[in-house]
């Protein structure tokens, strides 16, 4: 015996009664074609695409500045960016 479950089918004569049903419901009327082709994606799929001027790289800081950029709450990362992009510009 197996433990597959087995879908089962709405008959021809199920189908058409529920989609009746469906379709006299006032609450969910059908959308027309014009209110179809107005309907623009909220967002794309995944994730926003960044700059690609950035390089992700690992290195080693000490936890006092650290967490000094995260007590500032978020865009820290964006913060110590500008801070080291402050210091190339002084030093150039």
């Amino acid at each position: 015996m197996t433990n597959k479950h087995k879908i089962i089918y709405p008959t021809a004569e199920e189908d058409v009664a529920t989609t009746a049903a469906a379709l006299s419901d006032p609450d969910n009327l059908p959308w027309t074609d014009a209110q179809l082709a107005q309907l623009k994606p909220v967002r794309g799929r995944g994730r926003p695409l960044g700059s690609g001027t950035k390089e992700q790289i690992t290195m080693r800081l000490d936890t006092d500045i650290v967490d000094a950029f995260k007590r500032e709450g978020d865009g820290w990362q964006t913060r110590m960016n500008g801070a080291l992009r402050e210091w190339l510009a002084a030093h150039r």
